[in-house]
């Protein structure tokens, strides 16, 4: 199949998940950028490095985190009750509004509730988009759209990277950039119809699927063993993105640049680190098309936990540390292959639902995962806790290699045949 035979459906479903991927990743990372620096201004803090304000910090990412597991398993049950187009208009409006909010809160508990409410959005539009392109593209593409739909996020943090960079000093109006996206919901409403084999499962008669169906029978494995590799690769992947900025922040070297020399640095690393990643989705794309996905997410979490640990194991400056970080993220890549990966793993009317609540769920163990990093070393230098993020992506490796095998060739040929059949 090739891009022209592509139907104007396909065209819209990917063009809508695309873009709802790409202020995802906008308003996901506006908060982890300017982290520091906000939150200080809400508890009139002097220092970006004190431990209130990083306690704070901790206590709202944590919020984000566990938001966004509680909308994957919401939302995604909702895409499989009223359909993916539907739900996909709800995350966005969700997301977009809640973080232009973030703006007006007068101390840090009203920013916590509203990152934990645009969490909700963000944390279903992944489950929700992913379903909507799994199930209207070509199988035989899932490898290279996974990496373009995760390519989406990245540009997305990269646009949180520019805004913050540009909007330096002025940290506490930058979440107003994230109510743009809101505007795309009334494009999606309008263009994006439903799934024809949504429509197809909710048109069979007996009783739907729930929830409780993912821990029953067959699909009970499965089910398992997913979320024991999000829960530790998420764990390590969110608290490497949170920390090793804070850690970046407080080498003596960083500091001695100034309060906006710092908030810069702190950007353009952040930056470095997305856009190297950009080149790891593809290269995770590549390993899946050749290996299939289990081979392939098995090897780049071992090149994350092999990247993690030259990066953290000795004490550096800002002039060392910086060539590593961007290693660690390329790694990162990793994460795109869920997206095509996951939904088919389970069965029509459980898909948004399964990977949203299995996906999102590792989400939760993140967001204990950042405070509990926090807690164990509270004095200031994270190198340590960093280095410890080592174990959790060599556990996620274990992990993987006990899912399911699927591989894009097998799919292909059952195009070819189906299209053959068609005949």
């Amino acid at each position: 199949m090739t891009i022209k035979s592509l139907s104007p459906q396909q065209w819209k479903s990917g063009i809508a998940a695309w873009l709802g991927w790409l202020f995802d990743g906008l308003d996901m990372h506006l908060y982890t950028v300017v982290a520091p620096v906000f939150v200080a201004y809400l508890l009139n803090s002097e220092s970006t490095t004190s431990p209130e304000v990083k306690e704070k910090a901790a206590f709202i990412q944590a919020a984000f985190l566990i938001g966004w597991a509680l909308g994957g398993a919401f939302f995604g049950r909702l895409g499989d009750i009223l359909g993916r187009s539907k739900s996909l208009s709800l995350t966005i409006l969700t997301y977009a509004l809640f973080t232009g909010l973030s703006s007006f809160a007068q101390n840090w508990w009203m920013l916590l509730i509203f990152r934990f409410i645009a969490a909700l959005g963000i944390g279903g539009e992944w489950a929700v988009g992913s379903a909507l392109l799994s199930e209207t593209w070509p199988k035989s593409w899932r490898a290279w759209i996974a990496a373009c739909l995760q390519t989406a996020v990245n540009l997305g943090v990269l646009l949180a990277t520019f805004t913050t960079y540009q909007m330096a000093g002025y940290e506490k109006w930058v979440f107003l950039v994230g109510i743009l996206p809101a505007l795309f919901v009334f494009w999606i409403r309008r263009h994006v119809p439903e799934t024809e084999e949504w429509h197809s499962a909710q048109s069979q008669d007996g009783e739907k699927p729930g929830i409780k169906d993912l821990f029953k029978g067959s699909v009970r494995p499965t089910t398992l063993r997913v979320i024991a590799v999000c829960a530790t690769s998420l764990t390590a992947w969110w608290a490497f993105q949170f920390w090793n900025l804070q850690y970046l922040r407080s080498l003596p070297d960083v500091q001695a640049l100034g309060k906006v020399g710092v908030s810069q640095l702190a950007s353009k690393a952040f930056g470095l680190i997305i856009g190297i990643s950009i080149g790891g989705n593809f290269f995770a794309g590549f390993l899946a098309k050749k290996l299939g996905y289990r081979k392939a997410i098995a090897l780049m979490f071992l090149g994350f936990g092999l990247a993690n640990f030259a990066t953290f194991i000795v004490p550096r400056d800002s002039v060392s540390l910086l060539p590593l970080l961007p290693i660690v993220g390329f790694f990162s890549g990793v994460f795109g292959l869920f997206t095509m990966y996951l939904p088919p793993l389970f069965p029509t009317l459980l898909r948004t639902t399964g990977a949203g609540f299995c996906y999102n769920i590792g989400r939760i163990f993140a967001a204990f995962g950042t405070v509990f990093f926090q807690l164990i070393n509270p004095v200031g230098d994270m190198r340590l806790s960093l280095l410890w993020l080592t174990p959790l992506f060599v556990l996620a490796l274990v992990f993987s290699l006990l899912l399911p095998d699927l591989r894009d060739e097998k799919d292909e040929k059952e195009e070819q045949q189906s299209a053959m059949g068609e005949r």
